[in-house]
């Protein structure tokens, strides 16, 4: 646990310049990853829902063998859809208050960021739709899953996920014909199921914009907790600039997340600084 603190402390003998405090910080980052527990923000990290994508051809493949897959357990089930719509929403207010909050502090943001607070009223708009055109007592009618990842939730969401799923995170009208037509020759599926298509996909891709969401804020974390860094070298550097060391040795202590965020942030905020290149440390 005390390998950074122990490189950094060498690694002080050798700096004479700003610059150089920029090239130890870039190299602080294999120190930190050794560290027995590195730390990172208490938030979920879900990757968005991608696969190989597939051709019209593929997904029709794909549906025979999603159709052999899967097996339909007997008798209703609760209604967990909605009570995922509900945890994604608040994943998604909160990531959107997040992001604003770094645009009034006038911090920078990722393309991403910027597209999800622009776009965010059709967002609310799809939310809104989902739960008016799913009533609580709808998923109870419509045959759940006895296997798979989606266990115990409707057979037709799956469908939808997995067309997301191939789809990178769209899906196109023909490929998604080809697949449902391909999946009814081994399954058919109900009158309630063919449906419900139009608000499962709806569903799987909020899904998908939760978990988009998730990487953006806590990308937007680590941005922060890099700027908070960068912000106390700042001081030291223009203050008391002997003492530097010991602010990057607290960093290296602190075992900040090992993130291309964290970093990215981190050696820009460096390269903004307005220090003479030439005052000794």
């Amino acid at each position: 646990r005390h390998r950074p603190l122990v490189a950094v402390s060498v690694l002080a003998n050798r700096v004479s310049t700003m610059s150089s405090v920029t090239r130890i910080l870039r190299r602080m980052r294999s120190f930190v990853v050794d560290a027995a527990h590195p730390r990172v923000e208490p938030i979920e990290d879900e990757a968005p829902l991608r696969a190989e994508l597939f051709s019209a051809d593929q997904m029709e493949d794909h549906g025979f063998a999603l159709a052999r897959f899967h097996r339909v357990q007997a008798g209703a089930g609760r209604n967990d859809l909605l009570l995922r719509l509900d945890q994604n929403e608040s994943v998604l207010v909160a990531t959107r208050a997040l992001l604003a909050e770094a645009i009034i502090g006038q911090r920078r943001v990722t393309p991403a960021s910027e597209w999800l607070l622009d776009n965010y009223y059709l967002v609310d708009e799809n939310l809104r739709t989902a739960r008016r055109h799913f009533p609580k007592s709808y998923s109870w009618q419509l045959p759940r899953l006895a296997n798979g990842a989606s266990s115990g939730l409707p057979r037709i969401y799956d469908i939808a996920l997995n067309a997301i799923f191939h789809g990178d995170g769209r899906f196109d009208q023909e490929n998604l014909q080809r697949f449902v037509a391909a999946y009814q020759r081994v399954a058919v599926l109900s009158l309630g199921e063919l449906w419900a298509i139009p608000i499962m996909l709806r569903l799987a891709l909020i899904e998908n914009l939760r978990q988009v969401a998730t990487r953006l804020a806590l990308d937007r974390r680590h941005r922060d907790l890099a700027a908070r860094w960068a912000d106390a070298i700042a001081n030291v550097v223009a203050t008391d600039p002997k003492n530097l060391i010991l602010v990057v040795a607290d960093m290296a202590r602190s075992e900040p997340p090992v993130s291309g965020s964290f970093v990215a942030e981190l050696t820009q905020r460096l390269k903004e600084l307005s220090v003479p290149m030439d005052m000794p440390l």
